[in-house]
């Protein structure tokens, strides 16, 4: 269809479409347009002396999605979407292909350390050249091996290069490049929201698109490639649970006790801090930037060591 008769079908059937988006999940799939190569070296920060694989236990940081951009769905995620959900929701998953299958899970929020949150930053930082930011829908997770083994190395061996978030619609507005009067409000969306993309020619090319103001979202996935392509392994990290214990002079793995206290599993002292996770410092997205006190290895060494 032309510009034009794809704007008529979009007014034409709005109430439809707008019925069918609330209506079902959405699931990402191939993206409108180049945005050029995401330049991410995904690097595994490894705590000295640990194995991670005999660990089985990986620290991931993933950018499940980004806002501001127009996907194969037409729709503009809106900064903000994600804020009333992330404050609701109570289980989340992380999911091999947005299958919700057992055998497909490699983490959820009830069984893992999971941490699910909406960032603002640079797109320099997802390795991209857009100027100014984006907001992405962050998950800071640990997965472990015994779970889901195939994903586990997918991850260990830096072949996870997409996320995809499945989600339901719940605010959403038809923005429409339009002079018609009796459509002004689709024209007011337009005008508001336009702006805000980053890929204007998507918009430039249908003449119309979804600006997504609130969804809930569901779970977020590893896929091959997703409706939205900059959506990387931020950092893989080494996790450990074990802490130096001044009486044992060695680093031992921790109980944890009813009253939030822990408690060293070799002699029975008690921590001085709360029990908890530690890791090695974690890779920034820059190729040549660092964290303090990291040691980060290049991949052919990393998996020449497992």
């Amino acid at each position: 269809m032309t510009r034009e008769q794809e704007i008529k079908h979009v007014l034409a059937n709005k109430e439809i479409l707008h019925a069918k988006k609330t209506a079902a999940i959405k699931h990402g799939d191939v993206v409108f347009g180049d945005y050029g190569s995401v330049n991410k070296k995904h690097l595994i920060t490894k705590a000295e002396g640990n194995d991670d694989t005999m660990l089985g236990m990986l620290k991931l940081e993933l950018c499940i999605n980004t806002t501001n951009v127009i996907d194969s769905h037409m729709d503009c995620h809106i900064p903000g979407l994600w804020k009333k959900s992330l404050k609701e929701t109570k289980l989340l998953f992380l999911l091999q292909e947005h299958e919700m299958e057992f055998e497909y899970v490699i983490a959820d929020s009830k069984n893992n350390q999971f941490k699910a949150d909406a960032k603002r930053m640079p797109w320099s930082d997802l390795g991209v050249n857009y100027p100014g930011d984006t907001e992405a829908l962050m998950f800071d997770v640990t997965i472990d091996q015994k779970r889901n083994e195939f994903m586990f190395n997918q991850y260990k061996s830096g072949y996870v290069l997409n996320h995809s978030v499945g989600m339901r619609y719940v605010k959403l507005f038809l923005c429409v490049d339009t002079n018609e009067p009796s459509y002004a409000s689709e024209k007011a969306n337009w005008d508001k929201y336009y702006p805000q993309v980053v890929n204007k020619e998507v918009a430039d090319n249908y003449g119309y698109f979804w600006a997504v103001t609130e969804a809930k979202v569901i779970e977020g996935s590893a896929v091959v490639k997703g409706s939205n392509t900059i959506t990387p392994v931020v950092s893989i990290s080494e996790y450990t649970d074990k802490q130096y214990c001044d009486t044992c002079q060695t680093d031992t793995d921790s109980i944890e006790l009813d009253n939030a206290k822990s408690i060293c599993k070799g002699c029975g002292t008690q921590r001085k801090e709360a029990a908890g996770s530690s890791t090695s410092g974690k890779t920034e997205p820059s190729n040549d930037t660092q964290r303090d006190n990291a040691s980060t290895l290049d991949w052919s060494k990393v998996i020449s060591n497992f």
